[in-house]
């Protein structure tokens, strides 16, 4: 399965972040406009720059033009990530990782987490913020897990169900809806986690550090 990192104009992650995804099947960079800013800070060479390159430095632009693939696109009715997933899609990537997304401004976290839901039929997306890792999910799942380690999860509307196998607080067939009910910080008791979910999609959010320290994706 193909698989690519997308890395925004936000905050980005520490580069052990980039490299731990890089060694679980994620080979391929896809930098959104200024995320070849964060890129050449980090010493990463961008596969791709796709956007209006509006933020990309001068720097950046140099550095990489005879080296990475970079695509303008001028139309204002995509965000530059989501230019980069409709990119990754063409050329057959099923599966994204999202960072430097998040950063100081709260519209912009938003709509890249709904950016999640809405390419989620095209692409499987997860989301990089900060210490946490959001992954969204359908129909059933098995995650590898760590025995103690904290996750969350969340829905969105009353006609998604959800039931658990191996956390501390079961959920039993019961809706998550935002804004009313969520279960956040439930406790894992083994070393896996099986998710059954029922009519669309749920995200849930775990510790990347954690992940990584155990080698859990």
């Amino acid at each position: 399965m193909k698989k690519c990192i997308i890395l925004a104009n936000g905050k980005p992650p520490k580069k052990n972040i980039i490299s731990f995804f890089q060694r679980n099947g994620f080979n391929k960079l896809i930098c959104a406009d200024g995320g070849a800013n964060s890129a050449l800070r980090m010493g990463l060479v961008p596969d791709a720059i796709v956007g209006d390159l509006d933020s990309i430095s001068p720097a950046a632009l140099n550095e990489f033009k005879s080296i990475s693939k970079v695509i303008r696109l001028k139309r204002q009715n995509d965000t530059d990530v989501e230019k980069c997933l409709k990119y990754a899609i063409s050329k057959g990537y099923k599966e994204a990782l999202l960072v430097g997304v998040t950063g100081n401004r709260l519209d912009h976290t938003f709509c890249n987490l709904g950016i999640v839901l809405k390419f989620f039929p095209k692409i499987n997306i997860s989301l990089i913020a900060e210490n946490s890792c959001l992954k969204p999910y359908n129909r059933k799942a098995e995650l590898k897990t760590y025995k103690g380690e904290t996750i969350s999860v969340y829905g969105f509307d009353r006609k998604t169900k959800i039931s658990s196998v191996g956390l501390k607080f079961p959920l039993k067939n019961i809706s998550l809806p935002f804004g009313e009910k969520e279960s956040t910080s439930n406790i894992v008791t083994s070393d896996k986690v099986e998710l059954k979910i029922s009519n669309v999609v749920f995200f849930v959010i775990r510790n990347v550090k954690i992940m990584i320290k155990h080698d859990l994706f």
